[in-house]
């Protein structure tokens, strides 16, 4: 039973991680049919890149502040719509719609909002203010990326702290009401307590989809301005494709895939360790 499991995964997962492994050792472009072996090369390159180091920096300022705000945001918005109504229904619909969208079309979208030449911008001059540089300026397209990430994902949190929400024990809930707790204490001893392993799968999620951004930043900004808003993924595809340099861009996948599984194991053993000491 087990059996078809197990092949997908190996053909689909293990061969081409192992796949990239080796090609991250040659100097292969993608049309030789014999890549020569250049050891660790592809890797000593990428530590004197530049661009690949900036990549990084911007991967990983995305990761952080996008992780934080989807926890924050994605826990608020559940609480404000945590109930049987039907107007709590058609706003969990709405809060999770731009999840179903492609992320190349939210792109597209927000880059129509807020280009120079977009809806924001215009509204603005004809009131006689001055254009922003939402996608032109390096740190406030920085910021639009983000916000635009966060908006386009955090229904995915709404939906798990929801699902978490509801398995809190209503005794506990109950229990502490009679104690005369405030709803910030119940929040605080009672409910975040219990929602613990769904914050650490949010975290972990939201960790590792953001490391991974790419089509988003296709379509929005291109990795511009000044490569303000290149991240590891999207510099991994143009060197891959646009430089005709697959050995040197598998190099850089096999490094984002290490990261990406570090701070994911780092992120559910702290979970795990909290979960132990509150437990003792």
């Amino acid at each position: 039973m087990v059996g078809p499991a197990l092949v997908l995964f190996v053909v689909m997962l293990v061969v081409p991680v192992c796949l990239s492994v080796y090609l991250s050792l040659t100097d292969w472009n993608g049309y030789s049919a014999n890549p020569v072996v250049v050891g660790l090369r592809n890797y000593l390159d990428l530590t004197k890149s530049e661009e690949a180091i900036r990549a990084g920096w911007v991967t990983l300022v995305i990761a952080a502040v996008g992780t934080v705000l989807l926890s924050v945001l994605g826990l608020g918005f559940a609480l404000l719509v945590n109930g049987a109504s039907r107007l709590n229904a058609l706003f969990r619909v709405i809060l999770f719609y731009p999840h179903v969208l492609s992320a190349l079309v939210v792109g597209f979208l927000w880059s129509a909002v807020l280009g120079t030449s977009g809806v924001v911008n215009g509204w603005l001059t004809t009131r006689g203010a001055e254009v922003l540089p939402f996608l032109s300026n390096p740190h406030w397209a920085l910021a639009s990326l983000i916000g635009v990430l966060v908006w386009a994902g955090f229904g995915v949190n709404v939906v798990l702290y929801l699902a978490g929400l509801q398995t809190v024990s209503k005794d506990l809930l109950e229990s502490a009401r009679i104690d005369g707790a405030s709803a910030r204490q119940t929040f605080r001893n009672v409910t975040l307590p219990a929602l613990a392993p769904v914050v650490t799968v949010n975290l972990v999620l939201s960790l590792v989809t953001l490391l991974k951004t790419y089509d988003l930043v296709v379509s929005l900004t291109g990795g511009g301005p000044a490569g303000s808003t290149q991240t590891a993924a999207y510099l991994i595809l143009w060197d891959s494709f646009h430089n005709n340099a697959l050995g040197f861009g598998s190099a850089q996948s096999v490094v984002l895939m290490i990261v990406t599984a570090g701070l994911a194991l780092t992120v559910a053993r702290l979970r795990s360790r909290a979960d132990q000491g509150v437990k003792g």
